[in-house]
């Protein structure tokens, strides 16, 4: 053992305590900055009545990487609106004192719930700081009105048909279409209840699936009404007669109370208005609206017209014009931060990557969470001695059984470490539970899709597409298994049997994982495992998952566990770990080739072929 060398001690003692003086430096700077530009806006008169946001598309949870030099040449698209920068925004709008509140404009969502979920806190949250949440949206479907019900105000255009029509899941089985042209799969699951393989082998639903797509949708039906028909006054009752009602006019839906008003987007600044003419945002602002009414009554005089009315306006202005108006909060820093790593889409051996095109088959996915990506992107983390805690943002439906063991280890060992919470996204079912259950708290939202504890195996046969084509074949092997996992044959009893012992095994596994990182019986697991998916709610209540919660109550318990300051004059960084990237690099096109090519090969479907897998299917969709 060796002996404490004071030197080195006191040479890290008094590392600490510059990071510390230079922080406090740093914060003292930017508090007297802070106070330089609000005296500035209190000077100049600066107002705003409204910050108009514009919310929609697929809202990542967390912002994109920033882009290279190279990218920023190309003529690359904006990067995707994040609920990160949601948050972030309507923070700046809750605690600027000059603003009465937000005009949320709502267009084209393609999220989750959960992230569905997210958005709407973040409604929530601002209306908790005292500031009035309007949504203005021409979509009124289940997506866009569960996020709008939780704001004061929801105002549509004369068009616009309340659409919300429920919930709906859909299952394919393409057993039958597979066999005629000669493909079968063999599966082996653990449980009825694992139903991932179902597409492949099975032409019709099972009872077991039917169950619990049943139960499933009955528990998110539930959650979804009741929140909406809560933001609007009204009982879970009555708002569901109103869903079964639906479609309904824009006439209609204001008269049953679900929304406020209706008018056009350019109607807003009239009809939010005050009794009185708002003050200006600043006197150039003033200015300019003084010189387009002038403008405006001047032509409509020269055609022989009287001038329009003046109504009162309130001060609406998008985020862009609007922030470096808005007050500011000065806060100090901590020195340590909180760190993020993101687990997005099907687990597999391997780097990262996502497909240079869209390809519309079954397992073959848009994105996956490569083991060697994860693995490098978690030693960083574990190597930061900044770092306090890690947020673990899982988003997976699952994927290899052994990439996720692997993830799952480095999560173990950082959690022995410094805390990990693991905050899940609108997915975190079978390996994306599996690579979460030993964090040090699991958050979920009650509408995450989480659970599906359990293990399957396919493989692919296609001796009878060879005969179909005439294509004879001949083997040479040594070794009595040499063909287990790529022979074209169906499955014999005795490879059925091995395959089962394998997954039973990894079955076992999963649920001593299971067992210890959430300090539950191993011997009455079988219950809530075998393949059985829950919601978040469901999940909270078998004790799956620890709290709900949003990434903000994500970040705000792992600053708890960390033994960080919480108060919110503190600042605690927040960082995201990315990992390197070509993702804007546009695809040569012999490569967009070869991934159609190995698409109708079928080489996806032998990639799978095999392996035991923590993969669930499910498609919950709102309507």
């Amino acid at each position: 053992m060796s002996e404490p060398n004071p030197q080195l001690d006191f040479l890290s003692e008094l590392g600490r305590e510059l990071k510390q003086v230079w922080q406090a430096t740093k914060d003292s700077f930017t508090h007297a900055g802070v106070s330089l530009r609000n005296g500035w806006r209190q000077v100049s008169g600066a107002r705003v009545d409204y910050v108009v946001l514009r919310v929609g598309g697929p809202m990542p949870e967390r912002a994109e990487p920033p882009r290279s030099f190279v990218e920023r040449q190309l003529p690359l698209p904006p990067p995707p609106y994040s609920i990160e920068a949601l948050n972030y925004h309507l923070r700046r709008v809750a605690e600027a004192d000059n603003v009465k509140g937000a005009v949320i404009v709502l267009h084209g969502f393609s999220t989750g719930l959960a992230s569905l979920q997210n958005i709407r806190q973040s409604i929530l949250r601002l209306r908790e700081r005292g500031k009035t949440a309007v949504v203005y949206t021409p979509y009124l479907d289940a997506a866009h009105y569960f996020v709008a019900s939780a704001a004061d105000q929801i105002i549509i255009p004369p068009s616009t048909q309340f659409s919300v029509l429920g919930l709906r899941s859909e299952v394919i089985f393409l057993k039958d279409a597979l066999a005629q042209v000669g493909l079968h799969f063999d599966a082996v699951q653990i449980s009825p209840y694992k139903s991932s393989p179902n597409m492949f082998t099975r032409a019709d639903i099972t009872p077991e699936q039917q169950a619990q797509l049943t139960w499933l949708l009955d528990e998110m039906y539930d959650m979804l009404t009741a929140a909406m028909a809560d933001g609007r006054r009204q009982s879970p009752a009555e708002f569901q007669q109103l869903v079964d009602r639906a479609p309904l006019s824009a006439p209609a839906a204001r008269a049953s109370g679900l929304v406020d008003a209706i008018a056009y987007e350019d109607e807003l600044a009239c009809l939010l208005a005050e009794s009185a003419v708002t003050e200006p945002a600043n006197e150039a602002a003033e200015k300019e609206e003084a010189e387009e009414e002038a403008t405006a009554a001047s032509t409509a005089t020269s055609a022989g017209a009287s001038p329009p009315p003046q109504r009162p306006k309130a001060k609406l202005l998008e985020l862009s014009k609007a922030y470096n108006l808005l007050f500011e909060k000065p806060r100090r820093h901590t020195p340590k931060f909180i760190g993020v790593v993101t687990l997005s889409g099907v687990i597999t051996m391997g780097s990262s990557q996502r497909p240079p095109i869209d390809i519309p088959v079954p397992f073959v996915a848009e994105e996956t969470a490569g083991e060697v990506t994860l693995l490098a992107l978690l030693r960083q983390a574990e190597k930061m001695d900044n770092m306090a805690a890690l947020v673990f943002h899982v988003d997976s439906p699952g994927g290899d059984a052994l990439a996720s063991d692997l993830i799952g280890r480095e999560i173990q060992r950082i959690a022995q470490k410094k805390p990990v919470v693991v905050y899940m996204g609108n997915t975190a079912a079978s390996g994306g539970y599996y690579v979460s259950a030993q964090a040090s708290h699991i958050m979920s939202q009650p509408l995450t899709i989480t659970g599906s504890i359990g293990v399957f195996m396919l493989r692919l046969s296609t001796s009878n597409l060879y005969q179909k084509l005439r294509v004879n074949r001949a083997h040479v092997q040594r070794g009595e298994h040499a063909g287990l996992y790529s022979s074209p044959d169906p499955m014999t009893d005795t490879e059925r049997q091995i395959f089962w012992d394998g997954i039973s095994d990894m079955y076992r596994q999963f649920k001593e994982v299971v067992a210890q990182g959430r300090d539950l019986p191993l011997d009455e697991l079988d219950p809530i495992c075998e393949g059985r998916v829950w919601s978040g709610r469901q999940a909270l209540n078998y004790k799956l998952v620890d709290s709900h919660g949003d990434f903000v109550t994500a970040v705000q318990k792992a600053a708890e566990l960390a033994n960080l300051p919480t108060d919110d004059s503190v600042e605690i960084p927040v960082v995201n770990l990315y990992p390197k990237t070509n993702r804007h690099i546009v695809p040569k096109p012999y490569e967009a080739a070869e991934e159609i090519g190995r698409a109708l090969s079928g080489e996806w479907a032998r990639q799978w072929s095999g392996r035991p897998l923590y993969l669930m299917p499910l498609d919950i969709r709102l309507e």
